[in-house]
């Protein structure tokens, strides 16, 4: 098994404070990936864009944030986390600046690639700065904040959407939506540079595979492609794409290998998933996961504003029941987590799952005009069970990790995530559509639907943490036995 370094340096002084920084910081990109969405109808009016122009607004953003994951990984852990870091940051602040201020769509979309890009090579730094600046059961702690960091980033932006639309009025009021991330990232920048210590290199990461990175972006791109596009029709237009995918994805596993043989350096070390306890389980768990939590906002979006006519803004309040029960239960799942392990997981699913069939429930039997208070108790308890499964599994899956691979490991875990979370805004809103054509616009039902669509993702992420618990179980009742047989052994010799 792979274990962490044996050697670790003294904790450094600054590092809750470092930590605040760097989170922050990773909200604020992670924000960018749903905030957009409630902004789009004046955005488009604003630009006088076409729906395919607006589109590439969100979906270019998500696209090379996904790319960017492993490759910025494997540079952190070879060039040094903090100027990666740094570098990510500066960039991140800068392209915010040219989408708030783009004059046409063109270079928005331009401005939103490249902003993507920055945000991708800024969140793999972040869990690797938490295995690199924290230990034992302050390295849980953090990363029971860094996962309620991802899951409420994702939970609040329509919320936060709402509330910078309704504040910032006018036709140009969507420029807000990215200009907001300019003070707050310059701040973030200047506290950064203080707080985030420099680390000296270690030798042992050898050169970059190029190769490697090239094979695994062309698999990345040719799986989210087609999902990214998916309302404008790029499945049925691109689904070419996927065998394309999987058949790179093999090219990449068999060069990381050869790599591997010859003595090289790989931009992924299989042997995190062949070796590492807990790492692939938890990366597929993920993923899974993912697949489900992401897909729901947007089928909540179309439901409430386009079937019941809320504003954005009673929109996203509509659901802040879930991202306030996740804030809670996220930060507390950190500190649990070294005492329940998976346990806590599986806890936190079935917390989920018995929200989600109540949110089913309420949306088909209460009124629209009661609705969003009808659906607050039900989301709490989903919120709570969530924040118990992103932030765990983050700890479960990484805490194993050499920090050598911190980074690399980090964007490959989240590169999973970005992957379900573009599979699961294209399946759950086109089952919304579908049911929706088929039902004579029955919002209600056609929303049921796509909600059981995310059950059924919960429901196999619940199957994953359970068999793992059970192989848990399996590996302590035999360690057990062991330790017992050698003391009566020893005992009668």
């Amino acid at each position: 098994m792979v274990r962490a370094d044996a050697h670790v340096d003294a904790p450094d002084a600054n590092r809750w404070r470092a930590l605040s920084v760097t989170l922050v910081a990773g909200f604020m990109s992670l924000l960018d990936v749903s905030i957009v969405s409630v902004a789009l109808p004046s955005l488009q009016q604003g630009l006088g864009a076409s729906p395919a122009g607006v589109q590439w607004v969100v979906s270019g953003y998500a696209l090379t944030f996904g790319l960017a994951l492993v490759p910025a990984g494997r540079l952190g852990d070879a060039l040094g986390r903090r100027r990666m870091f740094l570098g990510a940051l500066a960039a991140f602040v800068v392209f915010s600046g040219l989408a708030g201020a783009a004059p046409s769509i063109g270079t928005l979309v331009a401005a939103r690639l490249a902003q993507g890009l920055a945000a991708g090579t800024l969140a793999p730094q972040n869990s690797a700065l938490i295995q690199q600046l924290f230990q034992g059961t302050e390295r849980g702690r953090a990363f029971g904040l860094f996962g309620a960091t991802v899951g409420i980033s994702t939970a609040v932006g329509p919320v936060v959407g709402g509330i910078i639309l309704a504040l910032a009025d006018g036709p140009d009021g969507w420029r807000w939506i990215f200009l907001i991330n300019l003070p707050i990232g310059v701040v973030a920048l200047v506290l950064a540079a203080r707080l985030i210590p420099e680390v000296s290199r270690d030798e042992r990461v050898g050169r970059i595979d190029v190769v490697g990175a090239v094979l695994l972006g062309g698999g990345v791109l040719a799986v989210l492609l087609p999902l990214v596009q998916a309302e404008s029709g790029g499945v049925a237009r691109l689904w070419w794409l996927f065998p394309l995918g999987v058949a790179l994805g093999a090219a990449f596993v068999g060069w990381e290998r050869r790599t591997l043989r010859r003595g090289g350096a790989p931009l992924l070390d299989l042997r995190l998933l062949t070796r590492t306890r807990g790492y692939a389980t938890g990366a597929g768990l993920g993923a899974v996961y993912f697949l489900g939590f992401s897909g729901i906002w947007l089928v909540f979006a179309l439901f409430l504003q386009s079937g019941l006519g809320y504003t954005p803004l009673q929109s996203g309040l509509s659901v802040t029941a879930f991202a306030l029960g996740s804030s809670v239960s996220a930060a507390v799942g950190g500190r649990l987590v070294e005492r329940f392990g998976r346990r806590l997981t599986v806890i936190g699913l079935v917390g989920v799952l018995t929200g989600l069939l109540a949110t089913i429930t309420v949306v088909l039997l209460v009124p629209a005009g009661s609705l969003m208070w009808a659906m607050a108790p039900s989301l709490l308890v989903a919120g709570i069970g969530g924040g118990l499964v992103i932030s765990p599994n983050i700890t479960l899956t990484l805490r194993e990790v050499p920090v050598r691979m911190a980074g690399s490991a980090g964007g490959a875990l989240q590169t999973g995530q970005r992957i379900g979370a573009a599979i699961g805004t294209a399946a759950l809103p086109g089952a919304f559509y579908l049911v929706l054509g088929a039902t004579g616009q029955d919002f209600p039902v056609a929303a049921a639907v796509a909600l059981g669509g995310a059950v059924l993702s919960v429901s196999a992420a619940l199957v994953i943490a359970v068999l793992d618990l059970r192989h848990d179980r399996r590996v302590r009742r035999r360690c057990s036995e062991e330790e017992a047989h050698t003391f009566g052994h020893a005992a009668h010799g």
